[in-house]
């Protein structure tokens, strides 16, 4: 009996190996392996007496991950993605949309151009 369990040990400890460096494989990622983010981040801003609804502050999206972006101002205006150079024409009381995939990581302003307010920031990554 000791002879087959001194022949088993080895195999015992291989199959057991095994199953500790396939846990390993399975557990792990990277960002190379990541499936790029899915479906559409929409940020609607409004723009009245200068004051921008809701308060300029910080949105995040996930690289890959379409952005949409829609700005109804009460005057003509240019609404700008910096890093992008993304840009929507804005006309009082006429939504302005930019949609594009955030493929850059980093921290992007978006403001107008005219008025010179800060719309809010997006954060890639």
């Amino acid at each position: 009996m000791s002879l087959v369990l001194a022949r088993l040990r080895p195999l015992a400890a291989v199959l057991a190996l095994g199953a500790v460096l396939l846990a390993a494989v399975a557990c792990g990622s990277s960002d190379a392996d990541a499936p790029a983010a899915t479906g559409v981040k929409e940020v609607a801003v409004t723009i009245a007496g200068r004051q921008v609804t809701p308060p300029p502050g910080r949105v995040e999206v996930a690289k890959g991950q379409t952005v949409r972006i829609t700005v109804t101002s009460d005057v003509a205006d240019e609404a700008h993605v910096h890093g992008y150079d993304k840009s929507a024409h804005l006309q009082p009381g006429t939504p302005g949309t930019v949609e594009f995939v955030a493929d850059q990581s980093g921290l992007f302003e978006v403001e107008t151009h005219g008025a010179k307010l800060q719309l809010f920031q997006l954060m890639v990554r």
